[in-house]
């Protein structure tokens, strides 16, 4: 099936599919034209590409790991346990990732519950206009 036929089946823009193929998770056939040919089980890629981005992977790991995994119907699994490792890094990065940004919004909330706390009065209402809403 031609890109734009493609893009409507999987729900994924073309740019999104012209990227994920520069990155080598997609590998579509070229027509003599030089029209991109998706095959059904492209779409069952698209899914699993979807759904590996959405655990927090980024574009280099799922190349790796993608042919490496089984489409179950419901989720992708590991088809050997030698991947276990990767996917165990892979959600140790997304804890830490986690941890820092907890410890912003407590820094951010210590903030605000002082700004609060201490009635702070704009001296200058233009002097703290801040641009940013």
């Amino acid at each position: 099936m031609r890109m734009g036929e493609f893009s409507r089946r999987t729900g994924v823009s073309q740019r999104l599919l012209r990227y994920y193929e520069e990155q080598g998770l997609l590998r579509p056939e070229r027509r003599p034209s030089g029209y991109r040919e998706y095959a059904e089980e492209d779409v069952a890629t698209v899914r699993g590409i979807r759904m590996l981005l959405g655990a927090g992977l980024n574009t280099a790991v799922i190349a790796e790991l993608l042919p490496c995994m089984v489409d179950t119907g419901r989720i992708l699994a590991p088809a050997c346990s030698g991947m276990l490792p990767d996917l165990r890094r892979e959600r140790e990065r997304i804890d830490e990732a986690v941890s820092g940004l907890l410890s912003a919004r407590d820094r951010l909330d210590a903030i605000i519950d002082a700004t609060a706390r201490d009635g702070v009065v704009d001296p200058d209402p233009d002097a703290c206009a801040t641009g940013l809403v």
